[in-house]
């Protein structure tokens, strides 16, 4: 007790003026002692250097840099690009990648706790390697980066379980398709009593969701989506009764359908081909097909060069496999627009119309990227395609206008769309000129290059909505020259069928009020075509003149 008495005495004993004196050194001391130690830290930071994201230059441990960063980096703005390859013709570099610059000592590594920010090993001037997200390559960046710097691409945090189970796992709000995207532990169940995509949420506490979803992109046309059958999309906590996965795949899944109209040829490309595209190409390759009605001679026979070239993996059918399939992430429905268009702003990656013709183009070895200018290249002979049809809507006079077209300067193929894809896709590619009546033949023009013209002949009966929103609007998205030429009754057999008299004539309205099966058994399956020449010639000379621009 009295030692303890003593050393309050001597601190009591103290001139306090001596004592303020005897703390302000010791605080120059420990400050000059701490800037010693972590001098090369701060003067790695390149005061005039300014990167698009968040520099730290801090004296403090390398877990604590990454721990700030975590807290400051805004996540949402994302590359669009091709994860498999940032060089990709098909990676948009309209967005600038936001990263943040952590300074350290030369040579030092980044701890291996950084795993949230990146995906493996990262060094300093080295690409960084894909996530599970799409990231781009530093050497994109290596002007701004000096040899003290690591970039950390904000966009491979690991997303937060709780956030990822409140979010709504299905968008029900197009017109067009239902799509879920769901993240996590899911278990995909077949069967064709009632497949099912199941989520093991992470919290018991969080909202259970389930959805039905038809995966097939005409979700409007309630006729056909009665024959589509729905996939249950549904989460869960309870982990011990959910199914034990057979199988566990490395890729996302994507669930589609192959019924309703596939096989028509429109809506193959209208239906699948072109939300196929813009739905999974941001994968590479790298993605599992769940297949719906699966029709696998139609997948690996008419469209094989292009399935082949989407997925690098044979697909599992959703009706018949036994097996329970286990998976990251699966798409449920496939994205889609207006027939044959991609609409940029509604694409994942950013995708539009012509990164898909460039893709089709490269997928079938397609050499013509533009069609002949006639100014440039005089003497050489436009080649016209004249889409010929073999039951209805057929030209009765095809002969007569091949001639015509050949007397104005045209090298003319008259051809039937082939079974055989990949060769009747480089016909079409060598033409600079198409000429069709209204009908799945005319959506060939997506082989077709660039500035070529599309004619569509339009059939007897107030069809022209249908003709331009199903390929005038399309021809249009793609670059190519458009015209529209709509027969009269005088050039439609029509005429040896109906009384002139008829509302079919006099009233083609009424006829479309019956319903589509009604109009269309009358306008389409028994209607032919006989063009008047004299009237579609200023036509084909359009078309000429369209090729001198």
């Amino acid at each position: 007790m009295g030692e303890k008495l003593k050393v309050v005495s001597i601190y009591r004993g103290f001139d306090h003026l001596s004592l303020g004196v005897g703390l302000l050194m010791g605080c120059l001391l420990v400050s000059l002692t701490y800037v010693t130690v972590y001098k090369s830290d701060m003067l790695a930071f390149p005061m005039n250097k300014r990167v698009h994201g968040i520099a730290v230059a801090l004296p403090m441990s390398k877990e604590e840099a990454y721990s700030l960063i975590s807290q400051q980096i805004d996540y949402q703005s994302e590359p669009r690009c091709s994860h498999g390859s940032a060089s990709s013709h098909l990676c948009e570099n309209t967005e600038t990648i936001e990263t943040a610059w952590v300074s350290s000592s030369a040579g030092s590594e980044i701890p291996s706790q950084r795993n949230e920010f990146s995906a493996g090993e990262v060094t300093a001037g080295s690409k960084i390697p894909n996530s599970s997200r799409n990231v781009q390559s530093s050497s994109s960046l290596e002007d701004h980066v000096d040899r003290l710097q690591v970039p950390v691409v904000n966009n491979a945090r690991k997303s937060d379980p709780e956030e990822s189970d409140s979010k709504p796992m299905c968008d029900t709000s197009s017109h067009r398709c239902d799509v879920c995207d769901v993240h996590g532990d899911i278990r995909i169940v077949t069967g064709k009593d009632s497949p099912s995509i199941l989520r093991v949420t992470a919290s018991p506490f969080t909202d259970q969701q389930s959805w039905q979803v038809k995966p097939y992109a005409r979700k409007w046309d309630h006729g056909l989506t009665r024959i589509i059958e729905p996939v249950t999309v549904r989460s869960t906590a309870d982990r011990a009764a959910a199914p034990r996965c057979d199988v566990t795949h490395g890729v996302p899944a994507v669930v589609f359908s192959t019924g309703g109209y596939a096989g028509n040829h429109f809506h193959d490309f209208a239906d699948l081909i072109v939300p196929l595209f813009q739905t999974v190409r941001q994968f590479d390759g790298e993605v599992q097909f769940v297949v719906a009605h699966l029709n696998r001679r139609w997948m690996t026979g008419k469209f094989g060069h292009y399935f082949r070239r989407l997925s690098r993996y044979d697909a599992i059918d959703l009706d018949n496999d036994a097996r329970v399939h286990c998976f990251g992430r699966a798409i449920v429905g496939l994205r889609a627009d207006q027939d044959l268009i991609i609409d940029p702003a509604k694409s994942p990656m950013g995708y539009n119309t012509s990164n898909f013709l460039q893709f089709m183009r490269s997928t079938y070895g397609l050499s013509r990227d533009y069609a002949l200018k006639l100014a440039e290249q005089q003497g050489k002979k436009p080649r016209l395609l004249l889409i010929a049809r073999s039951r209805s809507r057929k030209f009765m006079n095809a002969d007569d206008i091949a001639k015509l077209a050949e007397k104005l300067g045209f090298e003319v193929l008259v051809s039937e769309a082939a079974k055989d894809l990949a060769e009747f896709s480089k016909i079409v590619n060598s033409c600079d000129v198409m000429v069709g009546v209204h009908g799945a033949g005319l959506t060939n023009l997506v082989f077709l290059p660039t500035n070529a013209v599309v004619v569509q002949v339009v059939p007897f009966g107030s069809h022209e909505w249908i003709a331009t929103t199903y390929f005038g609007k399309p021809a249009k998205a793609m670059e190519l020259k458009y015209l529209e030429y709509t027969i009269t009754a005088n050039e439609s057999t029509l005429t040896e069928l109906y009384p002139r008299d008829d509302p079919v004539f006099t009233d083609p309205q009424s006829i479309h009020k019956l319903g589509w099966e009604k109009m269309g058994e009358i306008y389409l399956k028994k209607q032919n075509v006989r063009l008047d020449l004299d009237r579609f010639r200023p036509v084909l000379e359009k078309a000429l003149e369209l090729l001198r621009e």
